[in-house]
This record gives structure tokens, sequence and C-alpha cells, in this order.
């Protein structure tokens, strides 16, 4: 049995017009605590967290970066400097104008947050030092924990029940707070009074994304490895046993699975593969694993979510509700529902991950910081971005497969080293036959947004225009982009456009696909093609690897 919480007291500019709207409003809506606020200040949040053991407390940012909190204040985790619960927004004057890039929360509860410039404050429950300040008092206003963070810019944090965790902008994780079962991983289980940094297997890895369960604590580093510490009695951490583990340490059954994403539940782990997989493991009591039983799991085992690829997870350490979203914008949601069992994913009919934890779990909390932009005053990169394809301001037209894409000379000029060369300030028209529209569009939007929009099958012939333009940038964002679509069926041909290309980041992610799935791809179309130079490399890579061992 897992343990429980501890219990706390149309036109197209009619359209645009709308989806401008949409964008300028948070939806908080759907989290009660919001109808204690007026509509007219609900219109002003850009960045909000509902937390708290009931989903009683919540801090919001506006869009002129003043922060307010509202609720129960236990522990006095809203930081106002008293005790007093509020009907009524309250500002927060020591945060007002600092941008927030990041926030957590623990069950005591417990605040954690960072600014954008790299700056973390801490308030709230404090009796087992998890607010880092040296002491066990607890902080009813923010304060800034400076001890070995000087110098540090943080990029992301993270909290268990009663413990902390920040990532730094150079792959460093430093942690502090209760550790009664090694959830700092510092080796010992006494309690860390102020941040240290998490050494062992992590000493000259470099991290890009923590997590927290209740008492554990998960790291991956840019390999795709996954390292685990602390408790792990429901087999959470994903070693094959239920002894806790006192410092990081490696999941080796994810051996040659690249991970990207690591989210926590209560006591359940969910990981995100960079092939848009996902495994679980731990508590299983609620069906939260998505395996379609209750049985606990001290293995990753692999999570079938439709067949399309999944995009994002969604876990939270308060609760024991998994949520995923897919490529095609599909959000599915299993484990604890309303106090009922979901044991496989279930479609739901929302278009966020945010939404399965405002209406679904218990408590209703935010699993992160939910934040939007202010689409009022435009950058110079969203009106450039603006004018892509404008007939009224272009002076230059391509015409492509019949059709014509609207662009300016001089904005091609400094963005684009071929350009540079090609192009004279008398042209008005230029025909171009070597790429399809759908590419060359996607080419010149990539100029003026410095993003690719197209379908991932159209990919490759985009890498063949990076390529020929020697636009190194456009390559790398093609080679994510056609990731994206690998299936067993295409493997093989995304493998040999690799080659072709000289795409060696997506040479190596078609080959690990290959052998991860070798009896399927061995069996398609596209492997009994395969060239003879390509068989032949591949058949040797693949032996010095292992895949034909017995």
């Amino acid at each position: 049995m897992e343990d429980e919480p501890p219990p706390q007291g149309v036109s197209a500019k009619a359209l645009e017009a709308t989806l401008l709207s949409a964008l300028k409003m948070l939806d908080v809506g759907k989290w009660p605590i919001f109808s204690l606020c007026s509509p007219e200040h609900i219109k002003l949040i850009r960045q909000a967290c509902v937390f708290g053991s009931a989903g009683n407390e919540v801090l919001y940012a506006t869009e002129n970066d003043e922060v307010f909190v509202l609720g129960m204040n236990c522990s006095g985790c809203l930081g106002t400097g008293d005790m007093q619960s509020t009907i009524i927004p309250r500002r927060l004057d020591s945060l007002c104008g600092k941008k927030i890039a990041c926030l957590s929360y623990g069950s005591g509860p417990h605040v954690v947050l960072a600014t954008e410039e790299g700056e973390v404050y801490t308030w709230g429950h404090n009796a087992y030092s998890q607010l880092g300040n040296g002491t066990t008092n607890h902080g009813s206003i923010p304060c800034q924990v400076s001890t070995n963070l000087v110098n540090k810019k943080v990029i992301e944090v993270a909290c268990g029940s009663h413990h902390s965790m920040v990532l730094t902008s150079d792959g460093e994780v430093y942690t502090w707070g209760y550790n009664n079962s090694g959830q700092v991983g510092s080796g010992s289980t006494a309690n860390q009074t102020i941040p240290r940094r998490v050494t062992g297997c992590l000493q000259n890895k470099i991290v890009v994304n923590i997590a927290c369960g209740q008492m554990c604590s998960m790291a991956v580093v840019e390999n795709g490895e996954v390292y685990v510490w602390g408790y792990n009695g429901n087999g959470q951490l994903g070693l094959g046993s239920s002894g806790n583990q006192p410092t990081p340490c490696r999941i080796a059954a994810l051996q040659g699975i690249r991970v990207q994403r690591v989210a926590c539940g209560y006591a359940h782990t969910l990981v995100l593969t960079d092939e848009g997989q996902i495994y679980a493991w731990g508590a299983n009591s609620y069906g939260q694993l998505g395996t379609g039983n209750k049985s606990n799991q001290s293995y990753p085992t692999t999570v079938v979510v439709d067949k399309d690829r999944v995009v994002e997870i969604a876990a939270c350490h308060s609760a024991h509700t998994s949520a995923a979203k897919t490529q095609s914008g599909q959000v599915y949601m299993w484990g604890q529902c309303r106090g009922q069992s979901v044991a496989i994913p279930h479609l739901t009919h929302f278009t966020c991950t945010d939404d399965v934890f405002a209406c679904f779990a218990t408590p209703a909390v935010m699993w992160r910081l939910l934040s939007v932009e202010p689409d009022d005053h435009l950058t110079v990169a969203q009106s450039l971005k603006k004018e892509f394809d404008n007939p009224e301001t272009a002076d230059l037209k391509f015409l492509v497969d019949g059709k014509y894409i609207h662009v300016h000379k001089v904005l091609l000029k400094i963005r684009c080293e071929h350009f540079r060369s090609v192009l004279n300030n008398d042209d008005e028209i230029i025909e171009m036959s070597a790429f399809s529209y759908p590419v060359y569009r996607a080419f010149l939007e990539y100029l003026y947004t410095d993003n690719i929009r197209l379908p991932p099958e159209d990919a490759i012939g985009l890498l063949d225009l990076a390529t020929l333009y020697r636009e190194n940038r456009l390559k790398k964002l093609c080679q994510q982009t056609i990731k994206q679509s690998i299936c067993e069926e295409n493997a093989i041909a995304l493998l040999s456009a690799a080659v072709k290309y000289e795409a060696q980041d997506l040479e190596e992610f078609c080959f690990r696909f290959c052998i991860n799935h070798l009896t399927v791809v061995t069996q398609t179309q596209g492997f009994a093609d395969m060239d003879h130079d390509l068989l032949k490399n591949f058949i040797s890579k693949a032996s010095r690897v292992g895949a034909f061992r017995n």
C-alpha cells in the first residue's frame, strides 16, 4: 500500500481577434478559488499556480508583473508576512516587478520560485529546512536563497513533500530539506538545511530536467539517461527493487532509450522518450501507471496511448493522476479520477493537460505554473513574423508550383547568405522549381520566424534545401521535425535520407530506432529495398552494438 499525503487543514479578422483575446487571458475558470476574483482582475492574469493540500491557495502575476496571492495561507505559504487567510487578493510587494520563470510547492506547503534572472525565493512551511535558509523557522515572506547559489542561474525548480531541488543553467542540481529516505541525494539521511550540489554519479553530467515525487528525486541528463534517488517503497525509482537510494543511481532498465522529460506523481513516475513513448513505474493502486491493472511496478513499463506520438506528460507529487498530450493535440488521463480508478489511458475532451488536474485530480492543484504572454505589444520578432507573405509591404515574389509567396529582399539578405549572393535589386518575381511549394514556403517563413511549420513528411525536402543552402540551424530543426514521424515502415527511408544529407543527429536517432524495433523493421519493404552500401554499414554497426546477440 502506498502512503497517503499527510492531511492539511466568421471572418478571418474576427477569428484572429478571437484568438488574440484568448491569448490575452489565462483560462483559470476551472479552479474554484478564482471565483473569489473579479472578472476584471482575472483578465489581467498572465501566470498562475493553484497549490496547497486542497487547492485552497493561489499565486498569480498580472500583465504588469504585479504578484498577488489568495487563500487559506497554511504555514504562511501565501508569503504575506502573517498566517491570515484572505478572500481578497493581496499583493506581494517583494516579488512585484520580478518576472517569474518557474514555481513549485511542497505539502506543508512551502513554495520555491525562480525568476527569469535565475534568483530563487522560498517561503512557507519549514519544519524540515525545506526553505534552504539554514533554519527550521516557517517563512511568512519570500526570502532569496543565496547560499551556494551565488553566481548560479536557476532555470528549473521542483519540490517533494518537504524537500526542494533546483537546476542551474550549467546543468548542476542542488537540493535541501527533508532527507529521511535519502531524497536530497547526499548519501545520508540527515536533513539538509542549505542548498548543496548533488554529486556522485551526477558529478560530471549535465542535467536538463528535474522532478520530485513525495520523497524521491529524479534527474534527466543531456544524453537521455535518468538518475534517481530517495524513497523507493513502491518501486518509484524504477530500479527493480523497493530499497531506498541515498545517492543518484542510473536506471539501467532504460539503457538504449533516450528520455527527454520526467514527471513524478505522489509515488509513481512517468518519462517521455525522444520517440514520443511513455514509460511508467511505481505505485499503481489507482491505475496511475496506465497498465490496465493496479499492481505496482518497480521496472519501467510501456504505456500505450493510442498510436499517436506523445509530446507532453504530466503528473503532480500531491496526486495519483497521470496525463499526456499527443502530437495531434488529444489529451489522455489515467489514475485517480475524482476518487475513482482509471487503469488505462482515457481520451478526454480537454485540449491541455492542465484541465485534467483542474477537473479530475484530488486535490485540484496545478502541476506546473500556467503562463501566457501578453499580445498587446509586438516585439521586433513578432512584427517580422506578421509581415511574412504580406503583399502590401513585400517587394519580391517567389513563384512556386503556380503560387506566389511575398517576401522582403532586405530581410532575406540579412537572414540568409544564399540570398545575399543571388538577389538583385531589380528582381520582382523569382520562379523556383527545385523545391515544392510547402517546402519553399516553410523555408521562407523560417527566415521570418526562426521556426518551421510543415508536416514531418515534408521535412526531408526542407532538409535537402537546408543542406544545399548551408543553413545549419535549419538543418537541426528539420531533424527534430523528421524524428516526430518515424515508424517501423519509414525508419530505413529516414535513415537513408539522414546519411544522404549528412544529418548525423538524425542518423543516430534513426539507427537507434531501427535497433529498438529490429524485428519489425527488417520485415519492411524499405529494408528489402535498402541501398547495398547502406545495408552493409547498417549490419556492421548493428553488430558492434550487439543487436544480433542471442
